[in-house]
């Protein structure tokens, strides 16, 4: 009785893969259901939003002078 190799390692492939699909199918709902277990019995506090600063200008204007420095920096290491 002769025994085709290739027909067997398909088999243990299509087994293998069907296996794992099917675990990581299970663990994406379980996921899934663990986070809603979560949001509903620790819900996130509520937080007022940030407010933004009212001079908006001056902070502008730090972020360019800290781009400017941060070039002039990396300029003066490259020699």
């Amino acid at each position: 009785m002769e025994t085709n190799l290739t027909v067997e390692a398909l088999k243990f492939m299509v087994l293998g893969m069907g296996i794992v699909v099917t675990f990581l199918t299970v663990m994406v709902y379980a996921l899934k259901f663990q986070a809603k277990l979560i949001g509903k019995y620790f819900p996130d506090k509520k937080t007022d939003p940030v407010k933004p600063k009212s001079n908006a200008s001056s902070n502008t204007t730090n972020k360019i002078a800290a781009v400017v420095a941060a070039v002039q920096h990396h300029k003066n290491l490259k020699g």
